[in-house]
């Protein structure tokens, strides 16, 4: 692991904790319903894989693609759909699993773009909320951690393809594009 140009902000085992916390709160929202859990590509797959084995409720997952960074920091603000659900969303109660929501250009679009699709209802679950980089209004409905604005990587976020295999969150502190 790299972890030399990197400060750990969240550690696995709080990470964990709040993990199991977020899925008490959506098995209590969801009791008797049969949410699908669409997972943001591909940095939202670990969080997705923890969050999902700590529910009780029977959930279906599928996919969505999309990208604003390229090999950036900072979200270019264009939103491309780079790989489309598989499933009919129709009448389902959506719970779109997100790592970070940071300008929310990107949760914004998707969201109005899933809501079009006629679903029951769309909720939205994040690991990582970084409210001071908000350029439009978009709020989660689930969150694990409210974070400063610094460049994170870990559990699943990376820079460049690199470190989404640290089990914790940490602060990027050298070696990246500003």
């Amino acid at each position: 692991m790299e972890v030399n140009d990197t400060k750990t902000l969240i550690s696995a085992a709080d990470i964990q904790d709040k993990v199991a916390e977020l899925a008490g709160q959506v098995d209590r929202d969801y009791a008797g319903k049969n949410p699908l859990l669409l997972c943001v590509l591909k940095g939202a797959v670990v969080f997705l894989a923890d969050f999902m084995r700590r529910l009780t409720v029977p959930v279906e997952i599928d996919f969505i693609a999309v990208s604003s960074y390229g090999a950036a920091t900072r979200s270019s603000g264009v939103v491309r759909i780079l790989k489309d659900l598989e499933t009919s969303i129709d009448g389902r109660h959506i719970l779109i699993v997100e790592d970070i929501i940071d300008t929310g250009l990107t949760l914004k679009y998707l969201a109005e773009n899933i809501r079009s699709r006629g679903p029951a209802s769309v909720k939205i679950v994040t690991l990582l909320d970084k409210p001071d980089r908000r350029e439009v209004e978009i709020e989660p409905d689930y969150c694990g951690f409210r974070i400063p604005d610094k460049f994170v990587v870990g559990y699943g976020l990376d820079f460049n393809e690199r470190y989404r295999q640290l089990p914790q969150v940490s602060i990027l502190t050298e070696g990246r594009d500003s």
